[in-house]
């Protein structure tokens, strides 16, 4: 199995357990040691573009926007971040946390939302995602669950993720690691199990959206460019964990050094110079950005346009995928299979799907004060 796209999706993941198709699952595998230095020159600082606006957002804090280097040239990264190309992003304001579990609780509580995962999957809906021909799943493989993070009790082979990845009828945001678990104690944790309809509800209720793919590294970066790690190039500086991600060997045995073995409450880690918690580790982020493998290649010149009249994403391990961008990495990203806890790091992830590790924060676009409208 070819190692360069995340979760497919969801509903697919059912056939992929049940059927063994190859849809690739996470961008990871071993990486070599990125020389360690925190130094900042004058060339990597990005220059500002707009100025915090008068009226704050409450929760939120303002990312002024600007040009700067998106993606990597780094020999140490996947081919999805290649080549780094010059974008620009405008002002806007930005979740200083993941969505809680708390905060999503009280969307269902005032609209009596039910998530995709909540629901029994339509098989019509799902056929379309899957290779022509792909018999009928039987009608307990699509009754309402999703992926739940299982690890084994020994190390086995980092090509097959159903190793450690186990569909899981009900399984929610509402029951984590399946139906007999629930959120107490986790209130304060990111919500997961959230598919891209179910964020994008969400945040139609608070009046904010989710970030484009641009918006979110740019927030990720601090304000510094060509630095491997939010923070710098060393991942634990002076042995300091500054992010909840997997330490030991994957996926049989997490040593649980940085003190969490699963999703961590927000804010447990220190927050970037912009004021954002969790922009590395923790749970995964979706963007409103359609996947594309070859974006930046294609912003570059490298590779010919996206046809997005034939389908919006690309995704060459599986060309039914109809996948949105994540970033971040998650509490499951190791450095002896998956080194995705990076600002460039980015992944494919099905849009009708959701993970126990997939969760996402909002933004919100500064109010133009003369015009009274949303820039």
């Amino acid at each position: 199995m070819d190692s360069n796209s995340y979760i497919s999706t969801m509903k697919s993941s059912v056939a992929f357990i049940l059927f063994g198709f190859t849809l690739g699952l996470f961008s990871c595998n071993s990486s070599s040691t990125h020389p360690a230095s925190n130094s900042t020159t004058v060339d990597q600082i990005i220059k500002f573009a707009d100025p915090e606006p008068p009226v704050k957002e409450q929760g939120m804090v303002w990312i002024p926007g600007g040009e700067f280097i998106m993606g990597t040239n780094e020999a140490d990264a996947y081919e999805a971040e290649k080549p780094a190309v010059n974008v620009k992003v405008s002002g806007f304001w930005m979740d200083a946390t993941e969505v809680t579990n708390a905060q999503f609780e009280e969307f269902v509580k005032a609209t009596g939302y039910v998530t995709v995962a909540e629901r029994t999957i339509d098989w019509e809906e799902l056929k379309k995602q899957l290779p022509p021909g792909t018999p009928k799943l039987d009608e307990s493989a699509l009754q309402p669950g999703s992926l739940v993070f299982t690890p084994p009790s020994q190390p086995v082979p980092l090509t097959d993720i159903s190793q450690w990845w186990t569909w899981t009828p009900g399984a929610n945001w509402r029951h984590p690691e399946g139906p007999e678990s629930n959120l107490q104690g986790k209130e304060n944790h990111p919500v997961v199990h959230i598919a891209f309809e179910d964020a994008e509800a969400y945040a139609k209720w608070v009046g904010k959206r989710l970030p484009t793919e641009f918006e979110w590294e740019f927030a990720a970066r601090g304000g510094v460019n060509g630095k491997r790690f939010a923070w710098g190039d060393e991942l634990t500086p002076e042995g300091k964990f500054l992010a909840n991600t997997f330490q030991g060997n994957f996926p049989n045995r997490n040593e649980g050094a940085d003190g969490y073995l699963g999703t961590s409450p927000v804010s447990s880690f220190p927050a970037n110079s912009f004021g954002l918690y969790d922009m590395i580790g923790n749970v995964w982020e979706l963007t409103s950005d359609w996947y594309d493998a070859l974006k930046f290649a294609r912003i570059a010149g490298h590779a010919p346009k996206l046809d997005a009249g034939m389908n919006p994403c690309y995704n060459p391990n599986n060309p039914y995928a109809m996948e949105r961008v994540i970033k971040g990495g998650s509490f499951l990203c190791a450095p002896n299979y998956c080194v995705n806890y990076r600002p460039s790091a980015r992944q494919g992830h099905a849009f009708d799907s959701g993970t126990s590790n997939v969760g996402f924060r909002l933004v919100k676009d500064p109010v133009d004060n003369k015009l009274g409208l949303n820039q």
